[in-house]
């Protein structure tokens, strides 16, 4: 068994399946708030796209990923956030972000080195501490605080910490808070890593899920392309969770390498989840349909569970509410009483130090789903 299994926190969602499982088998009615993965359908030219390009004869798909697949990417990049990137060298397909933030570590981070590091703040998407571990690095967790916006701030670490890192995690719209930052914010982070000789990298998944009249969330590609990598996802905003479609942007010498440690694990994807891919990144209607869906639910669960006395955190963007636990306090207590209910919420400890005292709620259910949650739903 690799030692890094040993050190690795539980993956707080494959524990969610398993309760739920458990329930489910009792005929416990689900409200599930749990797991980020959206059952509204997939747009039909997506679906459409895919089928289309379904190919007669199998043959493996090119890691590089097709050159239309790489355009789209592009030509999102500069009607969303006016930033031109070169298709050919600063943009790397992936299966989804999970898998590409999981193996960047073991791609750029060398711990004979002494630099031995990856910082990233807490709470947080259980893939960075993964990532780190079984590339045989040490990981920097920094508790993000509410009083702060939950941003990590490079700048506040010490010197010998930033000295010894190889990588930094940045996460906004962020998974679990939805605390969003601005481009001060990176300014300070990329200058940050530049003066340490550190590899930034943004995980930038939820950047198209704003809520209402909300600013879009900016990105570290309108900062700066040098030094830093981008991570980018289908999955929420294209309702493609099971397509596993996604993107690497950003500096293209960190692409290159990024691109030949990638041929030698085979993690090319088909080639029609990249048509289906080429196609959601291509159009901006769906995105915004989904943003007015996930903002209703939103305003919605939080109307009623302040009405109940629980106290809602602000929050921009992403797919998700945070919560502070009423009564005791003890978000487990809180997410088994839930549960008996039939109501799956995330205790924020499943995210790790900074948790303890909050929930998370994805806003999965639908409108009717969330309404009945809500007349259930205990105090």
């Amino acid at each position: 068994m690799n030692e890094a299994l040993r050190a690795l926190r539980p993956y707080p969602m494959a524990e969610l399946q398993r309760r739920k499982a458990s329930l489910r088998d009792q005929g416990i009615d689900l409200f599930d708030f749990g797991t980020g993965d959206p059952i509204e359908p997939t747009p039909p030219m997506i679906r459409q796209a895919l089928i289309d390009a379904l190919p007669t004869i199998s043959q493996y798909p090119s890691v590089a990923g097709t050159p239309a697949l790489r355009s789209a990417v592009a030509d999102y990049f500069q009607r969303r956030f006016a930033v031109s990137l070169d298709a050919s060298s600063q943009v790397l397909p992936s299966a989804g972000s999970k898998e590409s933030i999981f193996h960047l570590p073991l791609a750029m981070l060398d711990p004979a080195s002494g630099r031995d590091t990856v910082i990233y703040g807490s709470p947080a998407y259980p893939v960075y501490q993964a990532g780190a571990l079984f590339a045989g690095g040490r990981e920097h967790v920094v508790t993000l605080k509410h009083s702060h916006g939950f941003r990590l701030d490079l700048t506040a670490l010490p010197s010998e910490v930033l000295d010894r890192s190889a990588i930094a995690w940045i996460n906004y719209p962020h998974n679990p808070t939805g605390a969003c930052v601005d481009l001060a914010y990176l300014r300070e982070q990329a200058a940050c890593c530049r003066e340490h000789g550190i590899l930034l990298a943004s995980d930038e998944c939820y950047a198209d899920l704003w809520f209402d009249d909300a600013a879009p969330p900016p990105s570290l590609l309108q900062v700066t392309k040098e030094g830093i990598l981008v991570f980018g996802s289908c999955s929420k905003r294209s309702g493609m969770t099971g397509y596993r479609s996604g993107f690497i942007a950003g500096d293209a010498e960190l692409i290159a390498s990024f691109r030949r440690w990638r041929a030698a694990m085979g993690v090319g994807s088909p080639t029609f989840i990249e048509a289906a891919a080429t196609v959601a990144w291509g159009d901006d209607a769906h995105p915004a349909e989904r943003r007015a869906i996930f903002s209703a639910k939103r305003a919605l669960l939080c109307a009623g569970l302040a009405e109940r006395g629980i106290d809602i955190l602000p929050s921009e963007a992403g797919l998700y509410i945070w919560a502070t636990v009423p009564s005791n306090g003890d978000a487990d207590a809180y997410a088994a009483r839930c549960l008996d209910a039939g109501i799956v919420i995330s205790p924020g400890g499943f995210f790790g130090n900074g948790g303890d005292g909050f929930f998370r709620l994805a806003l999965v259910p639908s409108l009717s789903d969330c309404e009945r949650a809500l007349a259930i739903w205990p105090s």
